[in-house]
């Protein structure tokens, strides 16, 4: 007996699913977003390459697609990693355009680690958890680590190691596209100053990292 959730479709055929309509995530008002979601990360900071690498065709366009890019954070970044302050900082100017690695002078590589400083002006904890939207670009051999307000404290979340995009190392800017949807317990966050710490903990070499797309804080529902 055929099951009347069976469908056939053969070539040749002209089959009607009327009107589709995609309804994007949404747990509840926005607190604070970064980037567009556009599903790359062309719209941050992307920075002049190394003068020992000129590119006359990506001066002031795709300028992705110079070479050497990813040894451009370790320089800008030697020691301390990317803060951005949400209500100040510009995703422009201010985000990176890719999270990776940092490299040492004796050649080996380590995590970093940035920071999203923001103000919650009203907070009820009763409320419950708030709900972060972590849209990803690219990846290559990734993971990242999601901590509130102390940055030596147990992730709140942690994604699988994912990705084999590559578009660091081969000059992309977009790659396959992943959304994350990570809980931030009420109880981790105050009333006033938090900070929301994500560590891209894989370090083997130049190009483990990952592109954000779009990042989104929504608080509760009310």
């Amino acid at each position: 007996m055929t099951k009347s959730t069976d469908c056939y479709m053969f070539a040749g055929d002209d089959i009607s699913l009327g009107t589709l309509t995609y309804e994007p995530p949404r747990f509840g008002p926005t607190s604070w977003e970064i980037g567009t979601p556009s599903r790359t990360a062309a719209e941050y900071y992307i920075p002049d390459p190394n003068p020992k690498y000129p590119n006359s065709l990506y001066v002031d366009t795709e300028k992705w697609r110079n070479y050497g890019l990813w040894a451009r954070y370790s320089e800008l970044y030697p020691s301390q990693d990317l803060v951005y302050t949400v209500g100040t900082s510009d995703y422009k100017k201010d985000w990176y355009f890719a999270h990776n690695t940092r490299r040492h002078s004796d050649g080996t590589y380590t995590a970093t680690r940035w920071q999203i400083k923001f103000e919650l002006s009203s907070f009820d904890e009763s409320k419950g958890a708030y709900k972060l939207r972590m849209a990803i670009a690219q990846a290559q051999i990734s993971a990242i680590q999601v901590r509130v307000n102390d940055s030596s404290a147990k992730p709140v979340y942690e994604t699988p190691a994912f990705g084999k995009d590559n578009a660091i190392a081969r000059h992309g800017i977009q790659g396959i596209y992943v959304l994350y949807n990570v809980d931030i317990p009420a109880a981790d966050l105050k009333q006033g100053s938090n900070s929301i710490y994500l560590t891209q903990r894989k370090a083997s070499g130049p190009y483990n990292g990952v592109m954000y797309d779009y990042l989104r804080l929504e608080a509760p529902p009310s």
